[in-house]
């Protein structure tokens, strides 16, 4: 991700609408159903999302047990267990959708997916790419939204993409390109029956005052999104990120969130250090994955960012996406919960 920088109703309701097929993030009581043991597996923290057996963190625990290093297994099992998003491929994101959707469908749970390939993405730094023209990325969300079916999915929209406008990282000419690609991606995911849309926001160290993003969210579609989504791959603590997105909230007339705590359970990096958002050291994991968030705005806590994954190509790490299971283990060991 890129320069993170220092980046609802009632709970039954929620949680009904989820159990009816009401698309996307929210549930708020629990597991949907009963784990399947075909291709999926049972969050250890009894969260409605989907847990992928295949990933890297599954795949490391795998071979750390091969290994002999059982206690490393153990404790890389704190991310392995539990439901991570899915950052489907740029090229052609439906093999990713589809597995992920059928996964979760055979566990009678929610896939969490991250749509990630806006044009000019991330301004050209660490995660830069994305389609190489705005009809290029139209027929990719539109092949997106129709891997998706009629699963139980919610979809992150484009981390970065508004707050780089709002910080001016992205050049003026492209602003206009940018919110209508946004909003025709809300709208086209949206037809899909049950799969709920949060627009990426950014975070409270990034974008400190709630009123610049206001405009900027509302260009973009967010009134037709079921929210926003907050601290996608940065650190900021669950009780700042609430309260910035409190403001927000209000400021855009109730909207409901998300937040990221992936990697948030020791907070920022201290001190005001380059590049504190890039493969931090001393950080751990946050909150589980749950609908179960104690807030009427905040429709769920994920981990959306993958934790083990590289920021980038700094302080010693691969690039950005890349699987670092050294950073991944280290998270892991801090972890409180």
């Amino acid at each position: 991700m890129s320069r993170r920088t220092v980046t609802a109703v009632a709970l039954t309701l929620v949680s009904a609408l989820l159990l009816a097929g009401c698309g996307q993030d929210e549930p708020r009581t629990g597991p949907v159903g009963p784990p399947s043991t075909r291709g999926s597996a049972a969050p250890a923290s009894g969260s409605p999302f989907w847990v992928d057996p295949e990933s890297d963190a599954a795949r490391q625990v795998r071979r750390y047990e091969a290994q002999g290093r059982t206690e490393d297994a153990r404790v890389l099992k704190r991310i392995a267990d539990r439901p991570v998003a899915e950052w489907p491929a740029g090229e052609d994101p439906v093999p990713d959708i589809t597995r992920a959707v059928r996964g979760a469908a055979a566990a009678n749970r929610t896939a969490v997916l991250v749509a990630y390939n806006i044009p000019h993405r991330d301004c050209g730094m660490y995660s830069a790419g994305g389609s190489h023209d705005a009809q290029a990325y139209r027929n990719w969300i539109d092949s997106f939204a129709a891997a998706i079916g009629e699963a139980s999915a919610i979809v992150v929209l484009e981390p970065d993409a508004v707050p780089h406008v709002v910080d001016g990282c992205t050049p003026a000419q492209y602003h206009d390109e940018r919110y209508g690609l946004l909003a025709g991606a809300i709208e086209r995911l949206k037809r899909q029956p049950r799969t709920r849309v949060y627009l990426d926001a950014g975070n409270p160290a990034w974008i400190d005052d709630p009123g610049k993003l206001v405009e900027p969210l509302r260009r973009a579609g967010v009134a037709r999104a079921d929210g926003f989504a907050l601290n996608v791959s940065n650190f900021q603590r669950n009780e700042t990120v609430r309260a910035f997105g409190a403001q927000l909230s209000g400021l855009l007339g109730g909207t409901h969130f998300t937040v990221d705590t992936s990697r948030n359970g020791a907070g920022p990096l201290p001190g005001d250090r380059e590049e504190a958002w890039c493969n931090p050291p001393g950080r751990s994991l946050g909150v589980p994955p749950t609908d179960r968030t104690g807030d009427e705005l905040v429709d769920a806590y994920l981990w959306i960012k993958r934790p083990g994954d590289s920021d980038g190509t700094c302080r010693g790490g691969p690039e950005a996406g890349t699987w670092w299971p050294e950073y991944a283990l280290g998270l892991a060991r801090r972890a409180t919960s």
